[in-house]
């Protein structure tokens, strides 16, 4: 044990000794002089309007009254340098070094960048370092061990990195006070901090730390507070850590630490305050002992796995404030495991109890309403609930949120719920609430959000919410509501976040006051039966994101002063009746990422400045009446993101669309130069089959009257000449023999006939069938 000592301390002495070298030689300065060099240094590290702000640090005057110095007059060595939230910018000199009989450096609160300086472990003297809230970078140098007499080192809230020196729990030993919060240390936590035995508070929180909590740390029997929550600690919580009774604050959450919670809890902290286990993966019950603690005010056990039910006499935590509960696997089904609500009556300091995401399930007691009336938020959605909204809920009167989403809560909402005057944050979606929305809404007049969406509520939207000045947020999507859109609500000028109203039964047209929504981000109206036109004055909600229109009746054309949308994201118009032309106008809204004009009556060409939209990446234009050429560019070139089907006069683009090519530009020309020409020919064509037929006509009648003249000569011929037979001719031609061939043509030819019969000699010619 001895040799360890010696192993400890001989780097310290060689570095004294190498100090007090130096100082001899000049290396380190140490007179007073060299204290305002020093100063000065630190000053001109400084960015020029960090300077500025230290007028009195001049030459002209004694450094001991420059502002933020602190003198001991006796040796005339500066002892102190406090500069907290001063607005300083730039780098931490090395030079603060130099002042050797330094016990306080603050510069906590400004925008000092860069490493700290190693050189800080020359401060022997220093009891306080309060860097924090700065942007400090790199590694925290273990030099810092070497400023033995450090009471408090706080660090919190920059941008440091690596592990934690374990020399810190070798050396400082006098240490009180250790926070390295808000940085992004890792590596495991040094099990050497055990050594600081003096230590009353330490905030290793918000890091990247791993691995599992030393055991060792629970030999710190004077810890106060400890505090290692977000990192990435596991394994199970070191039982030794239970025998640390002086603690008031314990929190250990947002790791993943497991395990169950000692059934005898209750009596290990006597002076415990704060005590947190969320977001872990603790199980087991929540121990009935708890309730022993009673100088606890806020107790967290969200994020788990702790089943079974909760204590019944959590009331004796009469100074409890903050319990968080949800997220557990929890149980109360019937009026005696709903007793924990009823003893919590006596818990009149209780602001925030969250029971939200557990199994219970039955009535909600109607004792709920018997908490305190300093009660700021009540949670018990996504449980299995059933029963009515108690009506004398509205005695907790200074409730500023109600949520009782997705549970199985029926009957109408109570007409009191009017009464909850200081109410921001209203949540009832998901439920199985019917009838009408009580027009006593109207009076929550500091109502920020109101969510009631997938639930029964019928009948129209009550105009009194039109009273809702402060309201950001309106969702009552997917019930049965009907009748028109209130005005009332149109002019809620701070309805800023969305007004979220699809899938109901909403008639009529849209109000042209729809333009007093200026600063809406979400116009959700989708799957209603709206009708009329889309009114012009929509273009004025400038600060629209979103636009969805689609599955009404809307018709007529799509307003081109929706070029004025410049922020518009998505806009969906599906489904309606509009028609006309695609406006050039959209072409201009750079920020457009989805557009679906699917299912109208659209006709036209596809503008072609839809291509250059660069941001867009999913294009609906299907079932229309489109015609002409698809670009080639922007969403067109990618078919798995446009929908153009059901428009049969389209043509071209990527092939992977499998439309026909169109003309070429030079048959496009030679058809417009043609079209009056055509006309021309097409008329004179007419004329002339006409002129044709009727020409045609007379021909026939010609030929008729010339063949029954024919047929005239024709008897009377029969009559003068004898009939000749086939017979007799072949007879009189030797068969048709050459020796009676008297010619040949190209038609036939001539033989000479001997018809002894007839007492005559004639020529018979004979026709070439081919």
């Amino acid at each position: 044990m001895a040799a360890m000592r010696v192993m400890i301390l001989l780097p310290f002495a060689i570095f004294i000794t190498t100090a007090v070298a130096s100082c001899s030689r000049g290396v380190v300065h140490c007179g007073g002089d060299d204290e305002a060099g020093a100063l000065l240094a630190f000053k001109a590290e400084l960015a020029s309007h960090g300077s500025a702000l230290l007028p009195s640090w001049n030459e002209s005057t004694g450094f001991c009254s420059w502002e933020g110095v602190g003198c001991d007059h006796s040796r005339g060595r500066v002892v102190a340098l406090s500069l907290p939230s001063y607005g300083l910018t730039g780098t931490l000199s090395p030079a603060i070094g130099n002042l050797t009989f330094l016990r306080t450096l603050n510069l906590s609160s400004n925008w000092f960048r860069g490493e700290v300086p190693a050189s800080l472990g020359r401060l022997l003297h220093l009891r306080t370092l309060d860097l924090s809230y700065n942007t400090f970078s790199g590694k925290l140098p273990a030099n810092l061990s070497f400023c033995v007499s450090l009471q408090l080192l706080s660090l919190g809230s920059n941008k440091l990195h690596g592990r934690i020196p374990a020399e810190l729990g070798d050396r400082l030993t006098s240490l009180q006070k250790l926070s390295l919060t808000n940085n992004s240390f890792t590596g495991a936590i040094p099990a050497s901090l055990a050594n600081m035995s003096s230590l009353y508070y330490l905030d290793l929180s918000t890091n990247h730390l791993e691995g599992l909590i030393p055991p060792e740390l629970g030999n710190i029997v004077g810890l106060r507070v400890l505090a290692l929550l977000e990192n990435n600690l596991y394994g199970v919580l070191p039982h030794s850590l239970y025998n640390l009774s002086l603690l008031r604050d314990f929190e250990v959450q947002e790791n993943m630490l497991s395990g169950t919670i000692p059934a005898d809890i209750g009596g290990r902290f006597p002076s415990i305050e704060i005590l947190s286990f969320a977001d872990n993966r603790f199980s087991g019950s929540i121990p009935t002992s708890l309730s022993n603690l009673f100088a606890l005010t806020k107790l967290g056990f969200y994020k788990n796995s702790f089943s079974g039910y909760v204590p019944h006499d959590l009331g004796r935590l009469q100074g409890l404030i903050y319990l968080s509960l949800n997220d557990n696997k929890l149980e109360a089904n019937d009026r005696h495991e709903w007793e924990f609500i009823t003893s919590m009556a006596n818990c009149t300091k209780l602001q925030l109890p969250v029971l939200a995401k557990n199994s219970f399930s039955g009535q909600i007691p109607s004792s709920i309403s018997n908490l305190s009336t300093t009660l700021q938020a009540l949670y018990l959605g996504n449980n299995r609930i059933s029963g009515f909204i108690p009506a004398n809920i509205s005695n907790l009167v200074s409730l500023k949120t109600l949520e009782m989403a997705n549970t199985s809560v029926s009957g109408p909402i109570p007409e009191s719920i009017g009464q909850l005057r200081n109410l921001v944050a209203l949540g009832l979606y998901s439920t199985s609430l019917p009838g009408l929305i009580p027009s006593s809404v109207g009076n929550l007049t500091q109502l920020n959000s109101l969510y009631a969406y997938y639930g029964n509520l019928e009948g129209p939207i009550p105009t009194s919410l039109g009273k809702l000045n402060n309201l950001a947020v309106l969702d009552l999507s997917t019930n049965r509501l009907n009748d028109s859109i209130p005005i009332e609500v149109l002019k809620l000028s701070k309805l800023s976040i969305y007004l979220d109203l699809p899938y109901n039964s909403l008639s009529g047209p849209l109000p042209t006051k729809v333009a007093k929504l200026a600063s809406i981000n979400q116009l959700i109206l989708s799957g209603n039966q709206l009708s009329g036109n889309i009114p012009d004055s929509i273009a004025k909600c400038v600060s629209l994101d979103q636009l969805l229109l689609d599955q009404n009746l809307f018709e007529g054309s799509i307003p081109q002063s929706l070029e004025n949308l410049k922020g518009l994201a998505l806009l969906n118009l599906t489904m309606n009746k509009l028609s006309g032309s695609i406006p050039d106008a959209l072409a201009t809204i750079g920020n457009l990422q989805q557009l679906y004009l699917a299912h109208n009556n659209l006709s036209g060409l596809i503008p072609t400045g839809l291509q250059n939209l660069s941001s867009l990446s999913k294009l609906d234009l299907s079932f229309n009446h489109l015609q002409g050429e698809v670009p080639k560019g922007g969403v067109f070139a990618n078919a798995t993101d446009l929908l153009i089907d059901g428009n049969d006069e389209l043509c071209g683009g990527k092939i992977q669309l499998h439309l026909a090519p169109c003309s070429t530009p030079a048959a496009e020309k030679r058809k417009k130069m043609s079209k009056s020409l055509m006309i021309t020919i097409s008329s004179i064509s007419a004329l002339v089959f006409i002129v044709f037929i009727s020409v045609l006509i007379q021909l026939i009648h010609k030929k008729l009257r010339q063949r029954q003249e024919s047929q005239l000569t024709t008897t009377v011929d029969d009559e003068q000449f004898a009939r000749v037979s086939y017979r007799e001719l072949s007879n009189g031609t030797n068969g048709f023999s050459e020796a009676n061939l008297l010619g040949q043509g190209s038609y036939g030819s001539v033989y000479k006939c001997m018809l002894p019969a007839h007492g005559i000699v004639a020529a018979v010619k004979v026709f070439n069938l081919q």
